[in-house]
């Protein structure tokens, strides 16, 4: 993988759209007088690639347009054009465009003409080992002479950097920390896990109580059926007797009102008969001296003869 080709537009110096091509697979070299636009070229490409040109305001986005004569500059792009045929990005194409655009109140990019985000662009070139970690894939002008200048310590950390093994330095310590706060959140759960299975048993044991009770319940419910059904036999057959005695009772009642008429109907008959007798006693009774009177008066004619 390799730099195939850049275009640049509205950058800095670059006030015309600019076509740089072509690259070599290895070393390249970039030559020019004072003002020529290398510096800026270097700049386009450190827009694009690397971390620099973040987190921005008004006025630095201002200072990346082209300032010069004639109409001003509102917008600028940098195009880098990788030949990918080793599939080093993993986009499966024989080409990978990265594409930043700016202005005064944009910051796009884009990835093979599509739009992206700026983590979309980092972990693409992440993917293909250019760390944000490891920014030293460019060397800006100036960083080998500071290079000479730094302190012993300075430069072995600047060593590790470039060697990457601060990246791992840092990275491990990332994962102890990582591993210190799993170890502390397994220890957090094993807790959580003992506390859900004390609630686990208590919970078995209320299963348990809740279970004997459904099971005395039914057969409190079973007995009460049971009662309630004795009952209701019991009640039925004593509505039954009431009806029979009921329906006995009314028969009962026309054969004693047949009776009484018919006792009714005697009485009457005997009054009739001692009403009868009455009158015939007194008639008798009437009698009796008219007779004794003719019996004297017969005797007293037999006296006189």
């Amino acid at each position: 993988m390799y730099i195939k080709q850049i275009i640049i537009q509205g950058f800095k110096s670059y006030k015309e759209q600019t076509v740089i091509e072509p690259f070599s697979p290895k070393t390249n070299v970039i030559v020019g007088r004072n003002g020529s636009g290398k510096s800026n070229f270097f700049a386009a490409i450190r827009f694009v690639l690397s971390d620099a040109y973040t987190h921005m305001g008004r006025e630095e986005r201002q200072a990346l347009l082209h300032e010069g004569h004639g109409s001003a500059v509102m917008s600028a792009y940098v195009e880098v054009i990788f030949d990918n045929s080793d599939n080093r990005f993993h986009t499966e194409k024989a080409e990978t465009i990265l594409r930043r655009t700016i202005g005064l109140k944009k910051d796009e990019y884009s990835i093979d003409r599509k739009n992206a985000t700026k983590n979309d662009v980092s972990n693409l070139l992440e993917s293909a080992g250019f760390s944000r970690s490891n920014p030293y894939y460019i060397v800006p002008q100036g960083r080998v002479t500071a290079l000479t200048n730094m302190k012993d310590a300075e430069r072995l950390n600047l060593l590790k950097e470039v060697a990457g093994t601060k990246v791992y330095e840092n990275r491990r310590n990332e994962s102890e920390k990582l591993l210190k706060q799993t170890r502390k959140n397994r220890d957090t759960i094993d807790e959580s896990l003992d506390s859900l299975k004390v609630r686990l048993a208590d919970l078995e044991a209320e299963k348990e109580e809740l279970r004997g009770f459904q099971d005395k319940d039914r057969d409190r419910r079973c007995l009460e059926y049971a009662l309630h059904h004795r009952e209701q036999v019991f009640l039925a057959e004593q509505l039954d007797e009431i009806e029979q005695f009921r329906a006995d009772g009314i028969e009962g009642t026309d054969d004693n009102r047949e009776a009484f008429a018919e006792g009714e109907k005697a009485i009457a008959e005997v009054d009739d008969e001692i009403k009868q007798l009455e009158r015939q006693i007194e008639m008798v009774q009437l009698d009796q001296p008219w007779k004794r009177a003719q019996e004297s008066e017969a005797r007293y004619q037999v006296q006189g003869r």
